[in-house]
Parts: structure tokens; sequence; C-alpha cells
């Protein structure tokens, strides 16, 4: 098997994709990133359990100065976060395009795989696997295949020895979908963390709660995520 380098941001998405990566390579290293962001000890806290898991090295990243970079609700609690309370929200593509607006760090997913990509190639990794998908691509751009065809193209120019290609298990699928194969594959539901906020229990509310609820209520399994929020 090659080996792969994943961004595990601990997270639903990253979760899966890593989980099914390892199916098809050794995942040598999981990175993290704090980027000032509101939930980076809870994130860092689920990417440490999913990493022990199955022993892959962890390792955060800092990026102090991402966060100065203009204001957004994901970095700045002086901006309030979009609520989604009526999961019915999440079909109005106008909510759901000015929630991803409010939360947007300039090239966030850019620079975090232009960093794996370094990692990558000083340990021969050959795949840097993600968590984008289909649910999440309507509205941010850097989720797309395209932007995945894309990027690999410019990591074959900006790499030597071991041009990296990012790669993501869940990329054709919604969360709907994740639910259902994280429940196949009997996954832990206590390892990922799956909100904007960075208290005790995850909110319930911003659109990443209300993505995760709304797939697990299709799904029938409401009840084995409830004592989450």
């Amino acid at each position: 098997m090659d080996r792969a380098v994943t961004l595990l941001s601990g997270g639903l998405d990253s979760y899966l994709s890593t989980a099914v990566a390892k199916q098809y390579h050794e995942v040598v290293l999981a990175l993290t990133f704090n980027y000032g962001q509101r939930a980076a000890n809870q994130e860092t806290k689920a990417a440490q359990k999913i990493a022990k898991l199955w022993r892959i090295k962890h390792q955060v990243v800092e990026l102090p100065w991402l966060k100065s970079l203009g204001e957004n609700a994901l970095t700045h609690t002086t901006t309030l976060l979009p609520r989604f309370s009526d999961l019915e929200k999440l079909k109005d593509k106008k909510a759901t395009e000015k929630s991803a607006e409010a939360v947007w760090v300039p090239n966030r997913n850019g620079v975090f795989l232009n960093i794996a990509a370094s990692f990558a190639e000083s340990l021969g990794a050959t795949t840097i696997i993600t968590g984008f998908n289909r649910e999440e691509a309507a509205t941010f751009p850097d989720n797309s295949s395209d932007y995945v065809h894309r990027l690999n193209r410019a990591l074959e120019l900006s790499t030597l020895l071991y041009p990296p290609k990012v790669k993501s298990y869940v990329q054709e699928i919604n969360k709907k979908e994740m639910v259902a194969k994280l429940i196949e594959l009997d996954l832990p539901l206590d390892n990922f963390w799956s909100c904007y906020e960075g208290k005790e229990k995850m909110c319930g509310v911003c659109e990443s709660c209300a993505r995760t609820l709304a797939a697990f209520k299709a799904n029938d399994l409401s009840e084995k995520i409830s004592h989450r929020f």
C-alpha cells in the first residue's frame, strides 16, 4: 500500500474518509490545524482520539496568523454564527450561501493542503486524504471535485520527489450517506466533533451541527447522537 497523510479535523467527514482510506493506504500521519477557530480545542481532542484509535501519528500545526486575515464567525466570537434551529433552513440556498460567507476563512483549504503536501513529500506519501464531500461542495467551492482536480495538477509542479494527489473517500456522497456508512463500519459515534463552537457539547444550531442532525434524522438514528448536543 502507498503511504498517505490525512487532514483530520476531527469532524464527521474526515473521520469517515480516513476510516475508508485505511483500507487502501498506509496512513502515516494525521494533521490537525489550529488557526484560532472557536472549536480548535474540541477538534484537536476529537482528532487525537481518532488517531489513537487507529494508531496514526498525530500532529497539530499552529497557524495563528490565519485568524488575522479578516473577521469571520469561525474565528471571531464577536461575529455571530448563522443559526439553523429549523433543519428545513438547510434547503434554503440563500441561507446556506450566507452561512458559507460568514464562516469563510481566506484560502483556508488551499493553505492546509499545500502544507500537507510538504509533509507528504518529505514522508514519501503519495496521497493526501481529505473529507471533501458533495453536500458541502454546493456552497464551498474548495470542497468540490473540480477544485481537487485543479489542485492536483498544481501539486505535480510544486513537488518533485513524491508528487502527492489529494483524495477524498466521501467526495461523491452526502451527510446522510456518510452516517449510513459510519454505522455500517461500526465506528464509535463519540469520536467526532462537528460543531463550529467549542463548548462542552455541540451547540445543535450552527450549520455544521444542523447538517449532522439532519443526516442522523434521515437515517432514523437521532437517538444515537442526541446525547452529544
